[in-house]
């Protein structure tokens, strides 16, 4: 039954007590509110100033706040986006100096610097100098560090916190929302504290979940820590002057001063705890920081080892808060008595080796394990990232070296490996990041095959998965080296390959490509840069660029640094009629992207190219918003005309351009729905297509204005009885899989239950496959958001060919999983582009969802929506209905439509979709019906 008091979207944000539901990055956003509740309650003055630079998995976090921008003023909170990390940072280091200027209107400013792990690398500097610096007692800085340690949407595979200790920033690690909360103001506390700056490792696994946290004024009450320096309690007062004696000073109190403090405030407020004791004759110690920690527990808990069954076995858990720098006392403690202990982390052996040092010479100190065990063998693998799994693997190991055995471990062991032995044979297609419908660098990225070419950060990363017809690439580099890498290439290549062609996004341009060009143009090489020009970072959430120019203003900035020859191409050139370019620049179409290529690879030194296009997606979004007008013209395609050779695919590398099997054979068809109307399927040489003027085109092209009702009285499912229900969501990026999550956790909240999801997308926003998993409690959850193999209750396949992958099929079990999956056949990027990749057949899919669930139901839930609603998009709301009827979720059909009417976008659309998902199952003729 739903909750008798209204919940609002607004409680994450405004309610101060009680239970709320959110996600990382929603937490993240909520902190500084909470900061300024606090220090309001204290008396103090204080603002909040935020800058940094966006990126996975904190790509969003920037717009969050601004999509707030009335509660951040009423908080005091100032955000101002970096042109890049450094700088950022270097702005976050000036908000701590304010206070102590002539005129300061605030006792203090917390600063938050935000950026993922690369932008951590850039960023080094600025805060290795603003740590030494210092913050004073009201102020406070902390770094949100994005961190992706399973390498989802980053070039290269992360973790920040030996960086982070090499800079001599204490480490906080949450690893839930609640945690990012409560740790969040313990890292303003403990900064204020000892005058250091503090960091907060958001992981993928934080950042891209959400659940139920609890939140009341008093909830976090800081014990400040008291170091006394020449008879007086320390106190930090920040000192910018970087040149010895000063330096050296504030060397000494960094090391001797601020870190002890630091050690003392983890201590006294018990960051660092025991969380199961193992009884009087424990022997064998677990130790896990941050998100590994809900692993760890995960583990205990699929191994079937609840805390009496750990006590009784001699086992102590330890849960590490502040990775960074560990205190000594508390380290000891736990490890007093004990035989052996197991350090479960990611990458290098960093808390082991921290444990080792703590513990040497100790007496009886315990043997530390953790990446090797005690004969050098390996334990926890660097590569990659640790789960549930491999640590229920490890543990298990190690308890049997013991002599520890446990029926319950034993079995779960088997199970494991059962999982891991089980015959799922892939299918002979799988669904891979792609470019989205009408994406603008279909056409900026093409090149002829014998061009060298330098992929580029952001959405050119594509190339790397679609290389056919973008030219030999030759890799990639950190963000902002783009072209330099030729620098050192070009004297040693032979005739015939005397110039190179870069990739080059201007949201990357303005944050520090602009060097590398300024580099190229000083080393005198033959390089042309194809400058992609959308005016916004589109991979992270299409926010503006700080600093931004136009068009123009590029052309006279190329100029000026020695670019030779400037050329813009564009689908619209009509829009630079009368416009003024710099006189090394000229505009020419699209189409001649490839012929304006080989003529610049003829110009002696650096050329550029601009391609001007806005992108698909944002478009798609502006004019769903109303914001942009729809399309004058809409494409077709005569099927009886078309022979289903897929040139139009091949030159357009277009989502929409759908390849369809018909009576008369493979056919091609304009996905109507999902179309971005930029027309370069006509490309193609065929005369199969026709562009038609509709008499009237309404808002979001191919949706109808009427819903066909769905059946009366459908009758109530049944609901779930499991206390616990751990269901795994497979679908395709940008079809909605994260909004279903989204609904269905929110009906669980609204119903006084628990919740705790992660949406695993990485690149998939770009048609590749979305995987959500999503735990639901009646009681509160204490383990991993990451589904174990074997322990999904329900499957929701929203697309078949993800459903049938065996890596999500492994985490099904043939005795306890309920699927519900669509069979609709959407077809990959691969299909699209060569004609010779078909769909797999059906049987097959089918046959290897049968064989690992242990009742499956199937529909064909895209067909069904384009036919009620003339839309794609809803399908995924059909299938959560469909498992809805079939009492495979624990919650109501009124939690859920509730759910949807809070959430408030295509509310009578969603209602409709879901209400003939239950009819799909309890009224199966009137579905037929539709048919007929």
């Amino acid at each position: 039954m739903l909750l008798p008091s209204p919940v609002s979207l607004d409680d994450k944000y405004l309610l101060e007590e009680g239970r709320i539901f959110l996600s990382g990055i929603q937490a993240l956003v909520r902190l500084p509110i909470d900061q300024h509740r606090a220090d309001r309650r204290a008396g103090l003055r204080t603002g909040t100033f935020v800058s940094g630079y966006q990126g996975s998995p904190l790509g969003t976090f920037d717009k969050e706040l601004l999509r707030n921008a009335r509660l951040c003023a009423e908080h005091d909170i100032h955000l101002q986006p970096g042109v890049n990390e450094e700088l950022g940072a270097t702005a976050v280091w000036g908000s701590q100096l304010a206070p102590q200027l002539p005129g300061a209107a605030r006792d203090g400013v917390v600063g938050l610097w935000y950026g993922k792990n690369p932008g951590l690398d850039r960023a080094a500097d600025a805060i290795r100098h603003a740590n030494l610096c210092g913050v004073p007692p009201h102020g406070g800085a902390v770094a949100l560090v994005g961190d992706d340690p399973s390498c989802k949407s980053s070039t290269l595979p992360s973790a920040a916190e030996p960086l982070l200790a090499s800079l001599h920033v204490p480490v906080l690690w949450p690893g839930t929302v609640q945690e990012v909360l409560d740790l969040g103001r313990h890292a303003i506390a403990l900064s204020r504290a000892s005058g250091l700056w503090s960091a907060l490792k958001i992981v993928t696994n934080v950042a891209d979940a959400a659940g139920t946290a609890e939140v009341a004024p008093g909830r976090v009450q800081p014990v400040v820590p008291i170091l006394e320096v020449s008879g007086r309690p320390y106190v930090h007062r920040p000192n910018a002057t970087m040149l010895a004696p000063d330096s050296l000073i504030s060397e000494r109190g960094l090391f001797n001063v601020r870190l002890e403090l630091a050690r003392m405030y983890a201590r006294e407020n018990g960051l660092n705890r025991v969380t199961v004791s193992g009884g009087g004759a424990a022997r064998i110690g677990l130790v896990a920081a941050g998100k590994t920690y809900r692993d760890l527990v995960q583990a205990l808990q699929d191994l079937g080892l609840d805390e009496g069954r750990l006590q009784a076995a001699g086992v102590r858990v330890m849960q590490i808060q502040m990775p960074w720098p560990l205190e000594r006392e508390s380290i000891r403690e736990f490890a007093a008595g004990l035989e052996e202990i197991i350090v479960a982390e990611d990458k290098l052996p960093f808390l082991e080796a921290q444990f080792r040092d703590l513990l040497y010479g100790t007496t009886d100190a315990p043997r530390v394990l953790g990446k090797q065990d005690d004969e050098g063998r390996l334990l926890l693998p660097a590569e990659g990232e640790l789960d549930a799994d491999l640590i229920a693997r490890a543990v298990a190991r190690r308890l049997r070296a013991a002599g520890i055995v446990i029926d319950s471990v034993t079995a779960r062991v088997r199970e494991l490996e059962q999982a891991q032995r089980a015959k799922l044979v892939p299918l002979p297609v799988v669904r891979t990041p792609f470019f989205c419908s009408g994406c603008p660098h279909n056409s900026s990225t093409v090149a002829d095959d014998d061009a060298l070419v330098g992929a580029g950060i952001g959405c050119h990363t594509m190339i790397l998965l679609n290389p056919e017809g973008r030219g030999t690439i030759t890799g990639i580099t950190q963000m902002g080296g783009e072209g330099a890498q030729w620098i050192g290439m070009a004297p040693f290549v032979g005739a015939g390959h005397e110039h190179f062609t870069q990739n080059l996004g201007d949201g990357t341009f303005h944050h520090s490509g602009s060097l590398a060009i300024r580099a190229a143009c000083a080393a005198g090489v033959n390089v042309t840069y194809k400058l992609f020009a959308n005016g916004s970072v589109a991979m992270t959430g299409s926010q503006s660029i700080v600093g931004g120019m136009t068009v123009p203003e590029l052309t006279r900035w190329l100029a000026l640094e020695g670019v030779r020859r400037v050329v813009v191409t564009t689908e619209e050139l009509a829009r630079y009629d009368g416009v003024a370019l710099d006189p090394i620049a000229s505009v020419r179409p699209r189409t001649a992207m490839l012929e304006v290529q080989r003529e610049l690879a003829r110009v002696e030194g650096v050329s550029v190219l601009i391609h001007d296009q806005q992108c698909a997606a944002e478009r798609r979004r502006l004019r769903k918003r109303g914001r942009a007008a729809p399309p004058k013209e809409r494409v077709l395609i005569n099927e009886r005309v078309c022979e289903g050779c897929g040139d139009c695919g091949k030159k357009s590398s277009c989502l929409s351009v759908l390849p369809v099997d018909t009576e008369f054979g493979r056919k091609t068809q304009i996905h109507q729905a999902s179309c971005n109307t930029d027309f370069s399927c006509l490309e193609g040489d065929c005369p199969s297509f026709l562009t038609v003027v509709p008499a009237a085109v309404a808002a979001g092209a191919g949706a109808r204005t009427g819903v066909p009702v769905p059946p009366a009285a459908l009758p109530e499912p049944a609901m779930s009885p499991a206390d616990q229900t751990t269901v795994r969501m497979i679908g395709i990026g940008g079809t909605g899989v994260v909004t279903v999550s989204q609904i269905l956790a929110m009906a669980m909240h609204l119903t006084d239950g628990y919740s705790w999801s992660l949406d695993q997308t990485g690149l998939s926003q770009k048609g590749g496959p979305v995987i959500s998993d999503i735990r639901l409690s009646r009681r509160p959850i204490t383990g991993a958001n990451k589904a174990s193999a074997g322990r999904v209750d329900v499957y929701l396949g929203f697309d078949l060919l993800g459903a049938a992958n065996p890596k999500n099929l492994q985490m099904a079990d043939p005795g306890r999983t309920v699927a519900v999956v669509s069979t609709s056949a959407v077809p990959t990027g691969r299909m699209v582009v060569d004609p010779s990749v078909r769909f797999p057949a059906l049987e097959d899919a089918l046959g290897a969802i049968d064989g690992q669930t242990a009742s499956a139901s199937y529909l064909d839930a895209q067909a069904l929506s384009e036919r009620l609603f003339g839309d794609h998009l809803p399908a995924n709301m059909i299938v959560l209905g469909a498992a809805l009827q079939r009492g495979a979720l624990p919650v109501t059909a009124a939690a859920i439509d509730a759910a949807i009417r809070l959430n408030g976008a295509g509310v009578e659309q969603n209602l409709a979709a879901v209400a003939w998902g239950r009819a799909c199952v309890a009224a199966p003729d009137a579905v037929a019906a539709l048919e007929a």
